[in-house]
Parts: C-alpha cells; sequence; structure tokens
C-alpha cells in the first residue's frame, strides 16, 4: 500500500461538514425520528473480511458489512435474519464501536482487511479517506449506477457532493438538509409572556427572561436560558452563526472563497455567545460540556433553551417530562439575524458513505453482486425493515406513515444498528416518513421542510484541498481554541485575528488558494 493509503483517520473536526453530527458525531438523525448518538459501544461481534462469495439465482450472496455501532451493545439477527430473506443474500455484520471506528477503519485499510461493504464514520472520515480512494484502493462505482434501478434514483446533487475529482465510488446515507433550529420551554415563555422568537435578539432577550424571571416558580435564581455543548458545528454556535449571516463552511469574499471565521459575522456571532455566558444567561463551562450533560440540564428543568436538530425535540421531551410532568416544549426556526433575513446551514445531504474496497471485492463480478444488494436495500420493503423494523413490533403504519412503538428499548437494541446504514432517503427509497404526535416534533418537521428554502449550502462541499485534507484538523483546532477562548473573554478580537493569521501562515492560505482554484474549474 502506499504511503497515502496509510492515512490516519483521525477524527477531524471540520467547518462546514460533520457530524454527525451520524454515529458519535451528533449527527441530525434519520429521515424521521433522530436517535441519540454517542455513548460507549460494547465489544464488536466482528467477522474477519472476505470477498464477496459468488451465487447463483438460487444461492444466496455472501456479502460482509462494517459499520459503526452507535448503541451499547451488538444488535440480535432479528432484523439482519429478515433483510437476508428479503435480498437473497447470506450477510456477516461487523459492528464496532463508534468511538473508536477510525482506529480499526486504519488498522484494516492498513491489513486489507476492510469488508466487501465499508462504512465510514462521517463526513470528516470520508475527507481523510479520499487519499486512498485517490490511490486506487477503492471500487469506481459511477460507471454501473445506470444497471440498477433503484441506485439510479439516488439524488444527483448530494452524489456530486460525495464524488471525488469528479468521479463516484461511494453511495450515501440520506439526511434532511436543515433540521437545526431551537427547542425551547414553551410553558416558561407562556409564563413570561414571551412569543416564540422570530430574530437573534429574540433569543437573547427569552435566554434572559428565563434566567432572571424565576419561570418555573420555585421562588429560586436556579435557572438558565441556554444550555450548550463542546462541539461548535451541532451544539448552538454554527445554527446561531447562520442566523447571524455567516456562511456555512465556506463564502465568497473579495472575490474569493474564504473561511467563514474570516467573516465579520463569524466574530459578531460569538459575541452573542460571550454575551449569554457573560450574564450567566448560559451554562458557564460550555466549551466543557458533553452533549449528555447538555442535555441534562435541559431534561432536569434547568435550562430552558436548545439549539441544535429538532429531532431531538422528542428524546428531550420524553426525559423533560420525568423530571417536570407539566412541562411543555415547542421548535422555532426561520430566525432573522441582524440585518432581516432568514438564513441557516445545510449539510451536503448526506450523513455517511459505504465505500468498496478492492481487497475485498475482487472483480467487477463481486461489485455487481454487491451493489444488486445495495440496489434490493432501496425498496421500500427492506427500506423500512432496516429502519424502522418489524411491522406490528417495532412500529405500526398510521395514515401511510411509521408510528414508532412505544418500547423504544426494544428498537434501539434491535433496529438501530442497521438503521445507520440505509441508503438513500424516503423520497429516493420509498421507506415511510414518520407518524408523530408530540405537537413540537410535527412542528419541528413542518419547520425542518421551510429551512431547506433558506438553506445555505457549503460552496467547498465537492471541491478538493490536498493541504485541507492533510492539515485541516491541526489547523481547525487553531481556530476551535481560539473561539473558545474569544467567548470565555480570554482574548480579545486582535487574539482572535493572530490566531487566524496563524491558521494562514500554517498552511490556510495554501488551503484558500487549493479551493479556490477548484472552485474556479
Amino acid at each position: 500500500m502506499s504511503k497515502k493509503g496509510s492515512v490516519l483517520l483521525g477524527a477531524a473536526l471540520i467547518f462546514g461538514l460533520l457530524a454527525g453530527c451520524a454515529g458519535g458525531n451528533d449527527n441530525e438523525g434519520g429521515a424521521s425520528p433522530s436517535a441519540d448518538t454517542g455513548g460507549s459501544a460494547s465489544a464488536p461481534a466482528g467477522a474477519s473480511a472476505g470477498s464477496a462469495a459468488p451465487s447463483s439465482p438460487d444461492k444466496p450472496a455472501e456479502i460482509t458489512v462494517m459499520l459503526p455501532l452507535n448503541t451499547a451493545e451488538t444488535p440480535p439477527d432479528t432484523i439482519k435474519s429478515e433483510v437476508e430473506k428479503l435480498t437473497n443474500t447470506k450477510l456477516t455484520y461487523q459492528f464496532f464501536p463508534a468511538d473508536t471506528y477510525e482506529e480499526k477503519l486504519n488498522a484494516s485499510l492498513a491489513t486489507g482487511s476492510l469488508a466487501d461493504a465499508t462504512y465510514l464514520k462521517n463526513q470528516a472520515t470520508f475527507i481523510q479517506m479520499k487519499s486512498a480512494i485517490r490511490d486506487g484502493q477503492f471500487w469506481e462505482i459511477g460507471p454501473y449506477m445506470d444497471q440498477f434501478p433503484n441506485l439510479s434514483k439516488l439524488k444527483k446533487q448530494v452524489l456530486d457532493n460525495t464524488k471525488v475529482d469528479g468521479k463516484l465510488y461511494s453511495l450515501y446515507v440520506g439526511r434532511p438538509l436543515a433540521r437545526q433550529g431551537l427547542v425551547y420551554r414553551k410553558d416558561w415563555a407562556d409564563k413570561l409572556g414571551l412569543k416564540a422568537p422570530e430574530t437573534v435578539d429574540d433569543v437573547v432577550a427569552m435566554a434572559k427572561a428565563f434566567t432572571e424571571q424565576d419561570p418555573d416558580g420555585d421562588g429560586k435564581p436556579n435557572t438558565i436560558g441556554l444550555t450548550d455543548r463542546n462541539d461548535l458545528i451541532y451544539g448552538a454556535f454554527k445554527t446561531l452563526a447562520s442566523w447571524m449571516g455567516t456562511p456555512n463552511g465556506w463564502g465568497e469574499k473579495d472575490g474569493q472563497l474564504q473561511p467563514d471565521f474570516a467573516f465579520p459575522q463569524y466574530i459578531a456571532s460569538m459575541d452573542v455567545l460571550k454575551q449569554l455566558r457573560d450574564a450567566k444567561e448560559m451554562n458557564q463551562d460550555f466549551a466543557a460540556t458533553s452533549k449528555t450533560d447538555q442535555i441534562k440540564l435541559f431534561t432536569g428543568g434547568q435550562a430552558g433553551l436548545y439549539i441544535g436538530s429538532m429531532a431531538d425535540v422528542d428524546s428531550l421531551n420524553k426525559d423533560l417530562i420525568k423530571n417536570v410532568p407539566t412541562a411543555v416544549l415547542d421548535t422555532q426556526a426561520l430566525i432573522k439575524g441582524p440585518d432581516g433575513i432568514q438564513a441557516t446551514w445545510a449539510i451536503p445531504g448526506y450523513n455517511n458513505v459505504v465505500l468498496f474496497p478492492k481487497s475485498a471485492v475482487k472483480d467487477e463480478a463481486e461489485l455487481k453482486q454487491v451493489l444488486a444488494f445495495f440496489d434490493k436495500m432501496m425498496t421500500p420493503e427492506v427500506a423500512n425493515m432496516m429502519y424502522w423494523g418489524v411491522e406490528g413490533t417495532h412500529y405500526t403504519v398510521e395514515d401511510g406513515k411509521a408510528k414508532a412503538s412505544d418500547n423504544q428499548e426494544l428498537t434501539e437494541r434491535e433496529v438501530k444498528g442497521f438503521r445507520d446504514s440505509v441508503i438513500g432517503e424516503p423520497e429516493t427509497n420509498g421507506m415511510y416518513e414518520g407518524y408523530f404526535t408530540l405537537p413540537a416534533r410535527i412542528h419541528g418537521e413542518e419547520l425542518t421542510a421551510e429551512n431547506e428554502k433558506i438553506a445555505v449550502n457549503d460552496p467547498t462541499a465537492a471541491l478538493d484541498s490536498a493541504t485541507y485534507t492533510e492539515q485541516g484538523e491541526e489547523l481547525q483546532k487553531l481556530i476551535t481554541d481560539a473561539s473558545y477562548q474569544y467567548m470565555y473573554g480570554k482574548i480579545d478580537k486582535a487574539g482572535f485575528d493572530k490566531a487566524v493569521e496563524q491558521w494562514k501562515s500554517r498552511g490556510g492560505d495554501k488551503i484558500i488558494e487549493e479551493f479556490n482554484a477548484a472552485y474556479k474549474k
């Protein structure tokens, strides 16, 4: 394997991408109810990788699948057995804990032991894998897509966002473009006579009122406005920054693409969070707060504002009413910035991708066999089985939509591990949309659709920069650290500007140059 192929798959934090937020990266959830990710997983029940075994029309095709595990336990074979029947395959799933998945990918790449179908962890891992892709270690699948009627339905724009040097190597796990918004305590707002926020100033005012006006009525100064965590992307910052008019990752300035932190709106967005922190209207240690602890502040009844995926409202509500039975939540988006314009940031339309290593898939015949399995996965029957589970056990159908079972623990244990691998989205694979009863979630789904109309894309999503791939994680840490130091009041604008200059001198100028060269092609 070449030196390029042995690239270290670090957990890169890259603006405009992420997260995902999927497995282990605070992703935005699926096309329907999002499930919390994160937390440690148990030891995987994996198997050694091997080639896709040849099959006849009657003999099941043997296929290995490697993917990150975002639950505490490896799922039983309940769903796998049904999928095997529906697709005439014999499947071997290799689940590895999401927290250490990059390490497993790196080791398997180095030893040539990847599975026939190898999922990455998130968009950041995909960027790190591009060197190995260019090195010829994975099959280019673009020339075969037209041979598979269901794979051909995948969205062209999203596929384009996953291409490497204009060639398609992967299938994508689809996600709605813009689920980010506000979840807030409507019962507190109603008590204090506050309407749903329409501007950033309204959000700030609500945070102040939730902190100072005793919204829980216990006569004690024990509430705060906003709860946030140590994530500049899927925490509050990036969504707030997009409301303020900050570009999504990169934007045009002075006739060329520039990183978002080079724009004055980025500074203004940091000023908003600094103002909230200085006034003690949010958790003071947010830069060191995990998502779990962030959520506990909200579900424990201490905080009243949560900026993130609006799909999180289901789980937030479920845990909150255990502690505060009278609590009522609502969602809100379409927030106007200082210029009166509504904007929000968009992901590139996918959360993860699956690649097909040449070390496992030996020839074109085997590749077509594996792609045929994924083509079957994109039928409604198989997609519903893998995403929702067994009808009557894990979900029921109401008004043509899937209503999740009340036994969320069973679904988490048996279905979640497979849900994260479903290719496409309801528009392309025909699976059910979710049926919701919580008014705040219904409102959130409506707002998600409206968000797409004002969503701002990252212009570099489909572009490549060798320096960005090689140094992006290290350089981004400079900006991340400086951003937190600024919001904590440890450095001023001059100090932040100094960090930006360091970013430029250590490779950032080269990244700007390379992205702009690719942008102009």
